[in-house]
């Protein structure tokens, strides 16, 4: 499919985006308005009622749904992309311009609270992480429930194609279900377990917090429905395919220790002959100098249409002069110091940055020189100021200063639209990889070290090091600790680094051996607060908080 029609089903859904969003957000903790809920609806807006009759409803819903893993990129708080909660305050990442809500978890400093921003709402009513990710599981129910009504035309020119078209539709929603319920059960541990549609008949405020096993049960049950019935591999970017969910199992069964089921969710995936790493210059600008690890970030080669075999998820954004409604990400503003005080916005300095978030000095210093994921077309080496003198870049631990504006950063997501009137942009449009292959292969590798099959963990690790020329280890050198090291130097700014450290029991040790920063970090540390907001909402029944917050 031309990823240009792709780019224009955006166009279609995103009225219906708006209304979808505010009519899931029923949410756990979140009254119902008597007066409104009876009121009548217009038949020509988009409402439940005359959404969820057919298949092509049904798709406006998923569209919608989608939007929620995008929002993790973008700036929903202030000044950089929220899902940094799971970025800063680890091994490899800091917040180099300090707000209260990045101060706190990149320090573990007192401003990490129950009513922190980030996780939290800002003063403006602007939700954090917790609240988003409810939504995200609020509208998904929504979709769930309503499928199981029996009048649906699902659109199938006969049975069976319509029970696909269902269990397409069911699979999406699912799959972002299971998306928000990792993230959660990760970040705060036991959290309340929603699976049904809140309407104003079921609205509850005695919640309990299930257990993460129960959580992690229910993230299983919907993935692997998920795995069954999402496509074996797809180029319309609002159609994921299976390997994601596969990918996702691997990691769940690695943190409940299930290495066997592990090992048979990540080989679904790399036997999967549909992806592949990206080994050679492809694509735009592949007659330029450059390394292959990189053109999969670069715009025109970043959607599967487009020649990246190594993209499992991406975000499709898009262009900001013809097509509307993208979701604007702060990826590159957030990773980009703000160099205009002797430097210009172009596209050769990657475009508009402010530098809220840097990779740390030891996550800049653990690559090998000829790795081409530390060369000068992956990590920001200089700047051409104003005379068109280079600016080296700074990344020393003794360099590692708040507001440091020349501070070495990544240039996965230089801002690279040549529209000079474009380089000053806050935020960008590029399309994104989200999940790559070179990920899942990291994660075989770790579940073949713990079956101590020491010599296929090599092997996989391998793979990702030779295609970036780094020197291939041998199956000795293999331990988590490695493993770590290389998921960062793979997937710096990519990875939700605390989910991994968390996993592995890992966040505190690494955090205080490599991040002067984060140095305060505690072991109650490894669960971020309940919200303040949602433990008061809970009037039916307390609710308690994580150890070592109020």
């Amino acid at each position: 499919m031309n990823p240009v029609s792709d780019y224009k089903k955006t166009l279609e859904y995103m009225k219906t985006k708006i209304y979808i969003t505010l009519m899931a957000a029923s949410l756990l903790w979140t009254g119902c308005n008597e007066h409104d809920f009876l009121k009548e609806r217009p038949r020509d807006a988009i409402y439940a009622e005359n959404l969820f009759v057919d298949y092509n409803g049904f798709r406006m819903a998923v569209n919608a749904l989608l939007d929620f893993p995008r929002q993790e990129r973008a700036d929903m708080i202030q000044s950089a992309e929220i899902g940094c909660v799971w970025k800063i305050g680890v091994d490899n990442g800091w917040a180099n311009t300090e707000l209260s809500w990045t101060r706190g978890l990149s320090r573990y400093s007192v401003d990490l609270n129950s009513e922190m921003q980030l996780i939290s709402r800002d003063t403006e009513g602007r939700d954090g992480i917790f609240l988003i990710l409810y939504r995200a599981i609020s509208s998904a129910n929504m979709i769930v429930t309503r499928s199981e009504n029996p009048d649906v035309d699902w659109q199938g020119g006969n049975d069976e194609e319509s029970l696909y078209n269902k269990n397409l539709i069911l699979a999406h929603a699912r799959l972002i279900r299971a998306w928000a319920y990792r993230h959660l059960a990760y970040t705060f541990g036991a959290v309340p377990l929603s699976t049904e549609e809140i309407n104003g008949l079921n609205y509850r405020n005695d919640w309990d917090r299930n257990s993460v096993e129960e959580v992690q049960n229910q993230i299983i049950e919907d993935l692997s429905f998920a795995a069954e019935h999402l496509p074996e591999s797809s180029t319309d970017v609002l159609v994921l395919p299976r390997v994601v969910a596969q990918h996702y199992l691997t990691d769940i069964y690695l943190w409940r220790n299930e290495l066997e089921n592990a090992e048979r969710e990540a080989e679904k995936v790399i036997n999967n002959s549909n992806y592949a790493l990206i080994t050679s210059r492809y694509g735009v600008n592949s007659n330029q100098p450059g390394v292959a690890f990189m053109d999969q970030f670069h715009q025109g080669n970043v959607l599967p249409s487009q020649g990246n075999t190594e993209a499992l998820w991406v975000f499709p954004n898009s262009d900001i002069i013809d097509f509307i409604g993208a979701r604007a990400n702060s990826m590159r503003r957030s990773w980009t110091v703000n160099y205009s005080a002797y430097a210009p916005y172009t596209p050769e300095n990657g475009g508009r940055g402010i530098g809220r978030l840097g990779i740390t000095a030891w996550g800049l210093s653990i690559y090998e020189d000829q790795d081409d994921r530390f060369s000068e077309y992956s990590i920001r080496k200089s700047f051409t100021g104003y005379n068109g003198e280079s600016i080296p870049t700074e990344m020393a631990p003794s360099q590692m200063n708040i507001n440091n504006n020349r501070w070495a950063g990544t240039r996965k997501w230089d801002w690279t639209y040549t529209d000079p009137s474009l380089w000053n942009a806050t935020h960008s449009f590029n399309d994104q990889p989200y999940l790559r292959l070179a990920d899942t292969y990291l994660l075989l590798a770790e579940v073949k070290m713990k079956l101590g099959k020491m010599e296929e963990a090599a092997h996989w690790i391998n793979q990702v090091r030779q295609r970036s020329n780094a020197t291939p280890i041998t199956a000795s050198e293999v331990t988590l600790d490695f493993i770590l090291d290389e998921r960062s130097r793979e997937l710096i700014t990519e990875e939700h680094r605390r989910e991994t450290l968390v996993r592995t029991g890992t966040l505190v040790e690494r955090a205080r051996r490599y991040n002067p920063i984060a140095i305060n970090i505690q072991d109650f540390h490894v669960l971020l607060p309940i919200p303040r907001y949602v433990i008061d909402a809970n009037t039916g029944k307390p609710m308690a908080q994580n150890p070592g917050y109020n």
